[in-house]
């Protein structure tokens, strides 16, 4: 790594020679020359970038519960975080009809709870017909607007409720084939097409535990606009998978409560996963910059266990160290964006309301306890000033009224006291 790193920096070294020299000047016959020149070569496609956020916090109550930046430890309601520092490698090799060949990435996320990888993906072009991509590695999985939509860039500090407990860390290790022209006269210029296998754990877990897959597909119609102005793109998103069964019970609902299904056959066989999707972004521009509505709703069954809806990243175990049940739930969930620019392109009001019900088949009062936190439907509503004070620096202000439905739920009777308040400021290379 740090021979890399030599090299990139003697290459950008040499490029800025090369601006005030072109490369007839420079004598290759000499070693110094031969070895810069194919260090240029060689390192003219890398570049780095990356971000860092660091944010402020401010919680209803000590030891809230949070999907913005994660649970409170039992005695704090505000904290300093470095929510993520991100440094990125991008490496393109061209053909020499300057068509891609080859990209690879490799990113990794650095704060005070220690670094981990983020993305670590290799990506092979077709060039014949300029049609095919196939992606290997560790990458985002293609279901979505809000799993792809990069933290970068992103308005809101985090992503919903609904999409962090579906697709934690949103990254899996698989191979993905894309369809998407590349030609500007193809027919199907318009239209790109993510097809993907994945373990299905995700960076939750460290590895494959139950030789299950996720096949994942997302249908996209790239932004067309009309006469007025108006851009329009809409996108439908698939997840077909499941996870290994490791006991002989099984709990699913019937009439309104969890029914165990004890069959001996069970073990071995799969619980379902099942998401369906659809979103679409609307995008207006106005005299200085755009207003945009974003909606995406999903549904399905989820297969997880007593106490979390959440997809697990390793084999459930109980208490006491033995395999736990599996407890299917049908689920529904969505988003709401509205952005609109304040009269410049570097004031920007969000507005945000998501819902996600992890279980569809019961609500309120019949949320007894016979079921748990992961039973109950939350919805939030988020609403901040985003201030771009140059393409290198940005900040946010935001805050999110969390609500959870009352019922007879020991703790949640009524609403708990889970607010948060967040600033956050990003700095970007």
């Amino acid at each position: 790594m740090t021979r890399l790193l030599i090299a990139v920096l003697a290459a950008s070294c040499w490029a800025s020679v090369l601006n005030a020299q072109t490369l007839n000047d420079i004598d290759t016959t000499r070693g110094f020359g031969r070895e810069f020149f194919r260090l240029y070569q060689k390192f003219e496609h890398i570049r780095f970038s990356g971000y860092l956020q660091p944010q402020f916090q401010v919680a209803e109550s000590k030891g809230a519960r949070s999907f913005n930046g994660g649970d409170y430890a039992p005695n704090v309601d505000n904290r300093f975080m470095l929510r993520r520092g991100r440094l990125r490698l991008d490496y393109v090799l061209y053909n020499q009809k300057q068509q891609p060949q080859v990209f690879f990435v490799f990113q990794f996320d650095g704060t005070e709870r220690g670094f981990v990888t983020r993305d670590f993906w290799g990506r092979i072009f077709e060039n014949k017909l300029e049609l095919f991509a196939l992606t290997t590695g560790i990458f985002a999985r293609p279901f979505g607007q809000e799993v792809l939509y990069s933290s970068s860039d992103r308005e809101s500090p985090e992503r919903g409720r609904m999409s962090q407990l579906l697709m934690k860390t949103e990254r899996d290790l698989g191979a993905m084939l894309t369809i998407e022209p590349r030609r500007k006269n193809h027919f199907l210029r318009q239209f790109k097409l993510d097809v993907g296998l994945f373990n299905g754990q995700g960076l939750a877990g460290p590895a494959e535990f139950d030789s299950r897959k996720d096949l994942i597909a997302r249908l996209n119609l790239k932004s067309v606009e009309l006469p007025s102005g108006l851009r329009i793109t809409t996108a439908a998103s698939m997840l077909m998978g499941g996870i290994r069964q490791n006991t002989a019970t099984v709990f699913r609902m019937k009439n309104g409560a969890f029914s165990p299904d004890s069959a001996g056959t069970n073990i071995g066989k799969t619980a379902p996963r099942q998401y369906f999707g659809a979103d679409i972004q609307i995008r207006l521009p106005n005299r200085k910059g755009f207003s945009e509505f974003r909606a995406e709703y999903v549904a399905g069954k989820q297969s997880a266990t007593k106490n979390t809806s959440e997809t697990p990243g390793a084999v459930p175990l109980d208490s006491k160290g033995d395999p736990a049940p599996l407890f299917i739930r049908s689920f529904n969930g969505a988003y709401f964006y509205f952005l609109q620019h304040l009269g410049s392109e570097r004031h920007q009001l969000v507005l945000k309301y998501d819902w996600y019900d992890p279980n569809s088949a019961v609500s309120g009062d019949a949320i007894d306890a016979s079921f748990t936190w992961a039973d109950m439907k939350y919805s939030t509503f988020g609403f901040g000033y985003v201030f771009y004070a140059n393409p290198h620096l940005k900040i946010t202000t935001w805050f999110d009224i969390v609500h959870n439905e009352s019922t007879r739920l020991a703790g949640f009777e009524k609403d708990a006291k889970d607010n948060t308040f967040t600033t956050r400021v990003q700095y970007r290379f």
